[in-house]
């Protein structure tokens, strides 16, 4: 893992205390669900889902893959839409600013990226919808990250868990003096549950 994304990592860990308990509660329910696929030696699979597929959910994709290689476990992360439209810039830019390293393939209007966030580790990230090819059709938990995805998503088909962990958007603040200061604070909210599920889990 990169240093920078370590270090990062090792003060939001530090800093649990500042999840209020109601939300502690909602993330140790998808906790106990990856400590069943770990006791039942099955493959754990999250689909994050949020409305555009554009800032919150590519960053609980990064994040929740982070958080697990940190505590030493190996999952499959994804992130979905109920429409598809582009990987937002300003999540890209807090993701960089935070250590990552991102290469863009593909020139069109939805490209790739790949995140990586050490050697040889990293993750594919691009806009789609929830019934996108490359998104497992079983076995996944479904973490709904805003509340418009949760309301125009009734039913998703495959998954063992659903789960709503909604956040606030930080598009509120596109092309604002504080756009890059609220798009780090979630940046950093969405990555400090994250290590706080998989704090969780005992191999």
């Amino acid at each position: 893992m990169f240093q920078k994304i370590k270090e990062r990592c090792e003060v939001l860990s530090k800093n649990f205390k500042e999840i209020n308990p109601e939300r502690k509660a909602l993330l140790e329910k998808l906790a106990t669900h990856i400590q069943g696929k770990i006791n039942g030696d099955i493959g754990i699979n999250l689909i994050y889902v949020c409305t555009h597929n554009s800032r919150r959910s590519h960053l609980g994709q990064v994040w929740s893959k982070v958080a697990a290689d940190f505590y030493g476990f190996n999952i499959n992360t994804f992130s979905a839409g109920t429409e598809a439209t582009a990987f937002n810039q300003n999540a890209i830019h807090a993701l960089t600013s935070a250590g990552f390293e991102i290469e863009k393939s593909g020139g069109t209007d939805n490209p790739g990226y790949e995140v990586f966030f050490g050697d040889g580790k990293s993750n594919l990230c691009f806009s789609k919808t929830i019934d996108d090819e490359s998104l497992p059709k079983e076995n996944f938990a479904a973490v709904m990250t805003c509340g418009d995805a949760d309301e125009n998503c009734p039913f998703i088909p495959g998954c063992d868990l659903r789960i709503g962990t909604t956040y606030f958007d930080p598009k509120s603040y596109d092309n604002s003096v504080l756009q890059d200061e609220k798009y780090t604070e979630r940046s950093n909210q969405i990555a400090m549950e994250c290590l706080y599920v998989f704090s969780l889990i005992k191999k």
